[in-house]
């Protein structure tokens, strides 16, 4: 479902101060195609994803790699679970780092090794793939709605009877900037639908 001039309207104003590329647009674009192949219907959830684009992305709206690329992090470096509950061991193939990358940085060997499984593809030896658009979003949609990321999906936060726009950050990375992405989220949330959260 392609965005209405009404959503970028409204979006370009709130969120993206006066100003929205088309690099931006092709990226927001990305995310609502692959939303609606996925079937999720709820725009408040379709809002939350993009909120955490716009937070995880720096305002870009298109899939980065982290900053330092894992630098200073286990994930940085060739570990993978093993050894026992909560134990790193070394691997040495594939020959690749699982630093942050897509929508919302995808980390660590076995989150790369199990969405590759998820989504069939092979992102252990192409972990790069996680930078295109297409798969960036379906990465953050398979996640984020199923909770594949921390344990807890959307479901949780965003059913019949409520919102908690808040605390669906734990979704991602617990509380970290809770507050800031909530708002990014209704903003377009009300350029999806022209209702105020």
């Amino acid at each position: 479902m392609p965005g209405t001039k009404e959503f970028y309207d409204t979006i370009r104003d709130t969120v993206f101060k006066g100003h929205i590329s088309q690099s931006q647009v092709d990226g927001i674009e990305a995310i609502l195609k692959a939303a609606a192949d996925a079937g999720v219907t709820d725009q408040r959830k379709v809002a939350y994803m993009l909120g955490t684009v716009y937070h995880e992305c720096a305002g870009t709206m298109q899939p980065i790699t982290e900053f330092g690329k894992g630098k200073g992090h286990p994930y940085g470096e060739k570990f993978k679970m093993g050894g026992g509950p909560g134990h790193r061991i070394p691997y040495t193939t594939p020959d690749q780092l699982y630093y942050g990358r897509g929508f919302v940085q995808l980390t660590w060997y076995e989150n790369y090794d199990a969405m590759s499984k998820h989504l069939h593809l092979d992102l252990l030896n192409h972990p790069e793939l996680a930078l295109q658009p297409d798969i960036a979003a379906n990465i953050m949609i398979e996640g984020m709605t199923k909770g594949m990321f921390t344990g807890v999906g959307l479901g949780k936060y965003f059913d019949a009877t409520h919102a908690d726009w808040i605390n669906a950050r734990r979704i991602i990375n617990g509380n970290d900037h809770d507050v800031l992405i909530a708002g990014y989220a209704k903003h377009f949330y009300k350029g999806l639908t022209g209702i105020d959260a």
